[in-house]
């Protein structure tokens, strides 16, 4: 059987010795959570599954849409033989929502968040042995979580969707040895030519060395070692020769290869890693975000990477890649990744095709316990998890921990002025070299966060009229205010800060090809009348926005059309609505706008 998803699924940390362990599972759907009591954990599973595919999806061949309280998996694997001697990391991309991991009948791990990565470490075993792994997700569509756009009703609507249950990234194994590797952190410092590395190892033991080496195409450029017992994550500096200085940028995503590794005093290798990094820097000037010290107008795109056969999961690696060429073959240079922590191999792609992302939570739910301080801190708990796994991608140049908080101001305690701080100053602890935007549209309530926005469709009836206010409301704004959601309703007071629309658009537009689809299909205001009429209104609102010197980028909506949204440019099997040309001739101005700053 050919292995779906076959691809390494951690390209900036990379061990040469790994398992994939997608592909056929066995799978059971337990509707009312009693599996554990009815033995589940013991005996074979009713039916099968191929993983990494969730079971709401046609490419899990499971295709079950319906709420499902609990769902098991298990497997049964060989470990290699050349993994003798080593500790077994037993991987899991990303299951939805509540996962318990059993191997062997023993409790390996626990791990509650659907958008982030975990691992069991399994110690003791022998080379050739038999894991029989044993998962349980808990996935309870009425408690208060962080679940993104999936929907609490049966069926897509609105703006939610299908939703994901259980295992929907790839599940791998690698071996380490007692003393290993963590996850590295590279920082660029572009003004000093330096990438600063600061590796976690486990174990750590006296008399190990720390070193890495720094390669572009002629080879090794810098290197740097250190005494690897002195700290819990010992940092290096790799100084880059000021004729190998080479910036990050969406004109040339350069990248450069490190080598890392951990060495034994007589200089044998106990541990080796690959990663790469991005020489760039993000900066603020007044209402300017620089990157590398120039002003880049950041034309971004909504993408909330939702597949017709995958649901949250692409199908290939190709279907990844191919997201983000059409996206900047009309005229984007980055995307608002919404709702949803994306899958790595997305940030290891646009790394390699200069993309420009912002990183944001799938925080939606939390709307549903305004006033519970629990769900709260499971947010803040999951959302650092996301920020330590993504931090050294050179593609994303800003985080977006919420998104459309409507809890309006009150007097009094409100439990999102301290989840947002909460997520803002971690967010902020966490990654020194990024701007943050405190939550995107509506409910803004840190003040002096580095960035501020509003989302604004057109929501009149008639389109001459909708584009008047749209104009008024970001052509003649007074100096020092912008326009906001609702005003001070939501919001505290808008502090100068860099400010970009990041929403607006989302007209609807139905070719012929998809029309049996447009019944119960909904975009933003009045449906354009022809192909002409989208045109026009595409450029009338993406002018207005560059017309308007404070605004440093936007973000228009959307990439695909998604279930009952036909608002895409390409439709949600990614076929394109619109001529690519002409779309990106519409943005033709930004370039020289950029020329001008």
């Amino acid at each position: 059987m050919t292995i779906p998803r076959p691809e390494y699924p951690r390209p900036q940390f990379v061990r040469p010795d790994w398992l994939n362990l997608n592909g056929e599972w066995e799978f059971e759907i337990d509707g009312g959570d009693s599996g554990l009591e009815r033995g589940l954990r013991e005996k074979p599973l009713a039916g099968t599954i191929t993983v990494p595919f969730c079971p709401e999806s046609t490419l899990s061949g499971v295709g079950h849409t319906d709420f499902m309280l609990a769902v098991w998996y298990r497997k049964t694997v060989t470990v290699p033989a050349a993994w003798a001697g080593k500790h077994i990391l037993l991987h899991f991309g990303a299951v939805d929502y509540d996962a318990t991991v059993w191997v062997n009948g023993v409790e390996a791990a626990r791990h509650r968040g659907g958008f982030t990565p975990f691992f069991a470490k399994l110690k003791d075993v022998t080379a050739g042995a038999t894991l029989t792994i044993v998962v349980r997700a808990r996935d309870d569509w009425q408690t208060p979580k962080a679940r993104g756009k999936q929907s609490q009703k049966y069926a897509p609507h609105g703006c939610l969707y299908t939703r994901t249950t259980g295992i929907w990234q790839t599940v791998w194994m690698e071996p380490v040895p007692a003393t290993a590797l963590g996850r590295p952190r590279l920082t660029p410092d572009l003004a000093n030519g330096t990438f600063y590395l600061e590796q976690p190892i486990s174990q750590n033991q006296p008399g190990l060395t720390l070193h890495a080496d720094l390669k572009d195409a002629s080879g090794v450029i810098a290197s740097a070692s250190c005494r690897a017992d002195l700290d819990l994550a010992p940092r290096l500096t790799l100084a880059i020769p000021k004729d190998k200085q080479r910036t990050w940028s969406p004109s040339d995503p350069h990248l450069y290869d490190v080598e890392i590794s951990l060495r034994g005093a007589d200089g044998s290798v106990v541990d080796r890693a690959s990663s790469y990094a991005g020489l760039r820097s993000i900066a603020i000037d007044g209402q300017k975000v620089k990157i590398n010290g120039e002003v880049i107008f950041q034309r971004l795109v909504l993408d909330q990477g939702y597949y017709p056969d995958g649901v949250m999961t692409a199908p290939t690696d190709a279907a990844l890649i191919a997201d983000i060429q059409m996206s900047l073959d009309v005229g984007f240079n980055g995307a608002r990744l919404h709702q949803k922590v994306f899958e790595e191999r997305f940030l290891y792609h646009a790394d390699r095709m200069g993309y420009l992302v912002w990183g944001e939570f799938g925080d939606w739910g939390y709307r549903d316990a305004a006033e519970k301080l629990a769900p709260g801190v499971t947010y803040i708990t999951q959302w650092l998890e996301a920020l330590e796994r993504d931090c050294s991608h050179p593609s994303i140049i800003g985080w977006c921990p919420l998104n459309e908080t409507w809890q309006e101001r009150k007097d009094g305690i409100n439990v999102l002025d301290d989840v947002m701080h909460g997520m803002y100053l971690a967010t902020k602890a966490m990654d020194t070299s990024r701007p943050v935007l405190d939550t995107s549209g509506y409910s803004h309530r840190v003040r002096g966060a580095d960035i501020y926005d509003s989302h604004d469709y057109i929501e009149e009836k008639t389109f001459p009229e909708g584009l008047a206010n749209f104009q008024k409301r970001h052509s003649e704004m007074a100096e020092g205010k912008v326009f906001t959601n609702d005003g001070e309703k939501f919001s505290i007071a808008y502090g100068g800060q860099p400010y970009f629309v990041s929403e607006f658009g989302g007209f609807k537009w139905v070719p012929e090809s998809e029309k049996a689809l447009e019944s119960g299909s909904w975009g933003y205001g009045g449906g354009p009348t022809s192909l002409e009429d989208f045109y026009h209104r595409f450029d009338a609102v993406c002018e207005t926005l560059l017309d308007n010197s404070r605004m440093f980028g936007y973000c228009y909506t959307q990439l695909t059309d998604i279930y009952p949204e036909l608002n895409g440019i390409f439709t949600f099997d990614r076929k394109p609505k619109f001529d690519a040309a002409r779309l990106k001739a519409s943005q033709v101005k930004i370039a020289a706008m950029e020329k001008e700053a």
